[in-house]
């Protein structure tokens, strides 16, 4: 989100995992009317009654299985890995180029409808024309709110189908990975498929492979931080799915106090760019959100001047995890390899 949209809901500490988000301007909202196919894995012909208890303890009861899914661009690229296909989709889908934005990731976004690509974006009138059965989003709060849906029309979509949460608030990783497959497994995925099977052994591997790292390089400082034209934010790991996981794992993180975490809803702290160097590191992971600025496009001389910076030990950072085992593995691969090849600079 936005700096201003940061603001705005500092009360939920959305930055989504301690990324900030770039000032540029908003992604324009774009889509077909075309759905990509039906809302369960027509391998398994599953059919007859179905429910789903959600993050927020609500129980969500059908007469059948979903067949018209709608979903955050994230679940939905998840689901897509489960063989789940969902007919719409909203939040950040597509680049100003048209190419499938980093959160969509395997999706063909050229047979979904986007109801919104930018945040506060939200057709109403094309998600009715889909006749939804279900809406399917993550949670960033303790209060249930559904992610990338505007607060302002949110009755009004919620008065035209059941939803779905599923949490990625102040807890490690593999708990958002379990209920994604938990779901993915009531809506008809095969998860015994080989494909399926074989990601969460990649990510099992690659989970162990990042404990031995840590524990090998225990002097190998990790900061997560985002860009945006006027700041620098820095995440501390205590509500971030991913870095509570990598904490976890054994990885040393530098960590804002509380008290600097404040105006970012504890989430992040925010740096002038004069102040970038506040805390020393020896990796940098960086937001690899379209929203935020990439490395590789920050200018600022102060940046350049990190010692991380200028051994090139910067990695990327995905704050808002795609929430199937296959998409979660590069993330733990791309850390290990950083800290087993990672210089100490500071």
């Amino acid at each position: 989100m936005s700096h201003a949209r940061a603001l705005h809901l500092s009360r939920r500490g959305l930055l989504a995992a301690g990324g900030a988000v770039g000032l540029g301007a908003a992604l324009a909202a774009c889509g077909d009317d075309k759905g990509e196919g039906s809302g369960k894995a027509a391998a398994t012909g599953k059919s007859g009654p179905w429910s789903f208890k959600d993050d927020r303890g609500t129980t969500v009861k059908l007469d059948r299985t979903p067949a018209s899914i709608v979903a955050f661009t994230g679940v939905g690229a998840a689901l897509h890995d489960y063989g789940v296909r969902v007919k719409g989709v909203f939040g950040p889908t597509t680049t100003k180029d048209g190419k499938p934005d980093v959160q969509a990731g395997d999706m063909d976004v050229s047979k979904v409808t986007v109801l919104g690509n930018a945040w506060g974006q939200f057709n109403i009138e094309k998600y009715a024309a889909l006749a939804p059965d279900v809406l399917i989003s993550t949670m960033f709060d303790d209060a249930g709110t559904l992610w990338y849906v505007p607060e302002e029309s949110a009755k009004k979509i919620g008065a035209l189908a059941p939803s779905v949460g599923i949490s990625v608030y102040d807890r490690p990783l593999t708990e958002p990975l379990q209920r994604m497959w938990d779901l993915a497994a009531s809506l008809g995925a095969d998860m015994k498929a080989p494909k399926v099977t074989a990601a969460k052994k990649r990510f099992e591997e690659a989970a162990a492979r990042l404990r031995a790292a840590a524990k090998a390089r225990p002097e190998i400082k990790v900061m997560a931080g985002s860009a945006s034209d006027q700041l620098f934010y820095v995440s501390g790991t205590n509500l971030s799915v991913d870095l509570e996981y990598f904490k976890a794992l054994g990885v040393n993180f530098v960590e804002p106090p509380e008290s600097a975490k404040k105006q970012g809803g504890g989430w992040y702290e925010s740096l002038s760019w004069e102040n970038v160097d506040k805390y020393q590191a020896d990796i940098i992971m960086m937001d690899d959100r379209t929203s935020a600025i990439q490395p590789a496009d920050i200018t600022k001389p102060t940046w350049k001047k990190l010692p991380a910076v200028k051994a090139g030990q910067v990695i990327p950072r995905s704050p808002e995890p795609i929430l199937s085992y296959d998409k979660c593995v590069p993330l733990l691969t791309n850390l290990a390899e950083a800290l087993e090849k990672a210089k100490k600079v500071r």
